[in-house]
């Protein structure tokens, strides 16, 4: 008798630990359900998004507003234009920077509503203008590498 109430409190706490893992893997993959209420599209257009993801955090202060619902690249501008789906409860300024942020030791990367000072607020599928790409870490190493070749060529 005591060994099948110690195989039933096993089968317990691997059915929790089982739970406990499909909650990570859908908050890890940002797949858990996100209901935003009325939500509506804005667009932006990017020179370069970097690691951007669809279903990635469109944030503003912090607070998750909104996911990035679509990417795809406009062959006549040569910019990536991501539709973000942002949830009915939060209006934005037209002059709305919208910015390409990198948090956590993941280098998850996010889309971050800078807010503006605009009374008149964008409407459902606006375009916010104001954009910052992503910074590309190898660039910048690439640039700083070059520079410093550069610098060591004046020098001779």
């Amino acid at each position: 008798m005591k060994r099948t109430v110690l195989d039933l409190w096993v089968g317990f706490f691997v059915a929790i630990g089982f739970v406990a893992l499909v909650f990570l893997a859908l908050k890890v993959g940002n797949l858990s359900g996100s209901n935003f209420e009325g939500a509506y599209p804005l667009q932006a257009k990017f020179d370069n998004i970097g690691g951007l993801k669809v279903r990635g955090a469109v944030k503003s202060a912090g607070v998750v507003v909104g996911r990035i619902s679509e990417i795809h690249f406009d062959s006549k501008t040569y910019e990536a234009i991501v539709t973000l789906t942002i949830d009915g409860r939060y209006r934005f300024p037209k002059d709305t920077i919208a910015a390409i942020y990198t948090s956590g030791l993941l280098g998850e990367q996010y889309i971050g509503m800078d807010v503006g000072g605009d009374e008149k607020m964008l409407n459902p599928g606006d375009t916010v203008f104001k954009t910052q790409s992503a910074v590309v870490l190898e660039k910048m190493i690439s640039q700083f590498l070059f520079d410093k070749a550069a610098e060591g060529q004046e020098k001779k």
